[in-house]
């Protein structure tokens, strides 16, 4: 008796979802003649994907999402770099470039100082060229500044990038920080090599 009266159940539900239109009221059928107008445009909206829950409901941390990381100091670490320890001990005379707002005769002052480069004239007497620029920002109040160190044959050995503030201080004070600045990093990373 309890499974004749489950499909009778069953039957009537499935009758009543089924019920034609003609059984409805008017103001139904009004309503479902103004749907299908409606109902294509909101089935053609479909949900946007998200990296994320929405801005307005907290969702669980996701230690997994991609970051750029922690935006640059303008005064920020430098950021040097040896791509070849080696190449990089075998370099004993370099020629600077010219470079923008002076650095270039700054680094040969301090890199000249340091005594572990003999800074030559003649760009075919260098084991090493090291070139670069040097921007200053006045709207953002810094100098930005990268050098290369580039073998004989044009391979990366070492590279800078050193953000130095100023306003104040004055642009040429800004400038030979940097350059203080890059001939020590190069100085440590012949250190470093050396170690290794």
């Amino acid at each position: 008796m309890p499974k004749a009266f489950l499909r009778l159940f069953v039957i009537a539900l499935l009758c009543a979802g089924a019920l034609p239109a003609q059984d409805q009221p008017q103001s139904q059928q009004q309503d479902q003649s103004q749907q299908p107008q409606q109902q294509p445009n909101q089935q053609q909206q479909a949900p946007r994907p998200t990296l994320g829950p929405p801005p307005d409901q907290p969702g669980p941390a996701q230690p997994n999402q991609p970051t750029l990381g922690a935006a640059p100091s303008l005064a920020g670490p430098h950021a040097p770099n040896t791509n070849d320890p080696n190449h990089l001990l075998r370099v004993h005379s370099i020629f600077i470039e010219p470079m923008d707002n002076g650095l270039a005769d700054k680094l040969i002052e301090q890199i000249g100082n340091k005594g572990v480069f003999r800074i030559v004239t003649d760009r075919h007497d260098a084991d090493a060229v090291l070139h670069g620029t040097c921007f200053d920002s006045a709207h953002l109040k810094v100098v930005h500044s990268e050098v290369f160190l580039l073998g004989r044959n044009g391979s990366a050995i070492w590279q800078d990038i050193v953000r130095q503030p100023y306003k104040p201080p004055p642009l040429s004070q800004a400038v030979a920080t940097t350059a203080e600045s890059i001939a020590d990093d190069l100085v440590a990373s012949v250190r470093e090599a050396r170690r290794r």
